[in-house]
């Protein structure tokens, strides 16, 4: 009797009633956990095989309480993972400095060097912090180099907020501070003009009622000497001999304005200009030029001037990693398996990104860093 009401109570549960309350025996809930029947072990296995199987997994033709699906998805993670590994090989083979760099704490420090600095609003009071003295690349041509958070191009010449100033508006300003701009953006960052044309929109900004400095920016530009070259003022390069790597320029400094004389507003400029340059497309050397520049408005009423184009009241510049007095009206870059040309350098060493100090000039040195 008891044998039948047991079958006949079984009987009205469902596979799944029976599963479930299975599931809580062997979690200690409700009775004492027993040994599963063979109906039960049944109705488990069967239930087993009608649930989905869990995602991630590709299953394909199975038979009878094979897995075949399955099987074949675990020797397929096998094998990618294989392959993953035999690539990180492969990659530690080519580029050992990646994992190098990761263990020794180099990844990070570069990751660093990349970030761009916040724009320059006065002079610094010390030069910047000594980088990682990596070579230059083709690929990577500031590798090494402070200039690498520099900003790139005409976005290093930042203009600062125009106010009135002496006998000149808000307005106007603004307007010669553009000006200012447009300049140092021509006679350095243009590709005509680094290529060694003729730095015509350059020119045409300044004034051509200023006293002897149209004529002699035109000799400068025609008849160069080492002493009287266009190169003071713009940045040239012989595009016979040299070529930039890529198409950008780091650019570092600031500008203000001031009052001079009665009746003159003065736009003072101190930057830094780093180019990446390669002769015959194998290794790269930068040329570091620096210059400081300082243009003038006049009031016609007061001075012989035009009155909406700049005067050049004073510059001064040097560059780095070039050959010592060229006459050619051209920098030209020394790289590293070159002979010696020009003069010896004798005097002291710099370092060509230290923009805490004024330009002195004169005379060539030996630099602490490229």
């Amino acid at each position: 009797m008891g044998g039948k009401d047991e079958d006949a109570r079984g009987a009205g549960i469902s596979d799944e009633e029976l599963a479930e309350f299975l599931e809580r025996a062997s979690s200690g809930s409700g009775q004492a956990p027993r040994e599963p029947s063979a109906r039960a072990r049944m109705v488990t296995e069967r239930l087993r095989d009608r649930q989905d199987p869990p995602p991630g997994w590709r299953t394909g033709p199975v038979g009878p309480r094979t897995r075949g699906g399955r099987g074949r998805g675990g020797r397929r993670i096998k094998a990618t993972l294989a392959v993953v590994f035999i690539a990180g090989l492969a990659l530690v083979a080519l580029r050992p400095e990646l994992v190098i760099d990761r263990v020794t704490g180099k990844a990070g420090a570069r990751q660093d060097a990349k970030a761009p600095l916040a724009a320059e609003t006065a002079r610094p009071t010390a030069p910047p912090p000594p980088v990682d003295p990596d070579q230059p690349t083709l690929k990577e041509p500031f590798r090494g180099s402070p200039a690498l958070q520099w900003a790139d191009g005409a976005a290093g010449i930042e203009v600062p907020e125009a106010t009135a100033v002496g006998w000149l508006p808000k307005e106007k300003v603004a307007e010669a501070l553009q000006q200012v701009r447009q300049f140092l953006v021509a006679a350095n960052l243009d590709p005509a003009t680094l290529r060694g044309e003729r730095p015509a929109t350059a020119l045409a900004l300044l004034d051509p009622q200023q006293p002897d400095v149209p004529q002699r920016l035109e000799q400068y530009l025609t008849r160069p000497t080492a002493q009287d070259t266009p190169v003071t003022l713009f940045t040239r390069f012989d595009p016979a001999a040299v070529k930039p790597v890529g198409d950008v320029v780091k650019v570092r400094g600031s500008m203000r304005v001031e009052e001079g004389e009665p009746g003159e507003v003065r736009v003072v400029t101190d930057y830094t200009f780093v180019h990446p340059m390669t002769k015959g497309g194998t290794s790269v050397q930068r040329t570091i030029v620096r210059r400081q520049i300082t243009l003038s408005l006049l009031d016609p009423a007061r001075w012989k001037a035009t009155g909406d184009r700049l005067q050049l009241h004073e510059h001064r510049a040097e560059w780095s990693n070039v050959e010592c007095g060229t006459a050619d009206g051209y920098l030209h870059p020394q790289f590293p398996q070159d002979a010696p040309t020009g003069p010896t350098p004798t005097g002291p060493a710099t370092d060509p990104y230290d923009r805490s100090k004024d330009i002195s000039g004169g005379e060539c040195g030996t630099l602490t860093r490229s």
